[in-house]
């Protein structure tokens, strides 16, 4: 079984911003009646389909597909609920680790996630300077709740 094993940050200043470059990502989600993610993803000129499983803190269960660009651009389309995540992502290579930095826009503007996918559950590692407070496990911050329930949406970022 393909499993993701995932660390979660909001980054706290810009210093990240010289050190990787940026890919435009737009993806969606098939409504499911359970806690499984059907996740639709277009990067570049790449489709991908997604199939997650439940968090179990930092851990679940992930399968990821590749697919013809314009089967996903369909199920965009016609399956998947909008409003969509739209993100540039950088990836930031740091040790013997990369970081993926997303930047969103649209709906989530003003949100920038730093995450770090790991080998196991208790590995150690050093955090870059620009990460803040972890939200490794606050629901708030998976892209399939930032479709239902959008940055901008929360109060406390209103005038963001």
């Amino acid at each position: 079984m393909a499993t993701e094993i995932e660390r979660k940050f909001l980054v706290q200043d810009d210093r990240w911003r010289s050190l990787g470059t940026g890919e435009y990502y737009k993806q969606g989600y098939i409504p499911t009646q359970d806690q499984t993610a059907v996740r639709v993803r277009i990067v570049g000129d790449r489709g991908y389909l997604t199939l997650k499983g439940k968090n179990q803190g930092m851990v679940r269960a992930e399968f990821e597909y590749s697919i013809p660009l314009g089967d996903a651009e369909m199920m965009l389309a016609t399956l998947c609920r909008p409003p969509f995540i739209e993100k540039i992502r950088y990836r930031i290579p740091q040790g013997d680790l990369i970081w993926e930095v997303d930047e969103f826009s649209g709906e989530n503007r003003g949100l920038i996630l730093a995450e770090v996918e790991l080998k196991t559950e208790h590995q150690a590692i050093a955090l870059p300077a620009w990460i803040g407070q972890e939200v490794t496990g606050d629901p708030r911050y998976y892209n399939s709740n930032l479709v239902n329930y959008p940055y901008q949406s929360w109060p406390e970022n209103s005038d963001v």
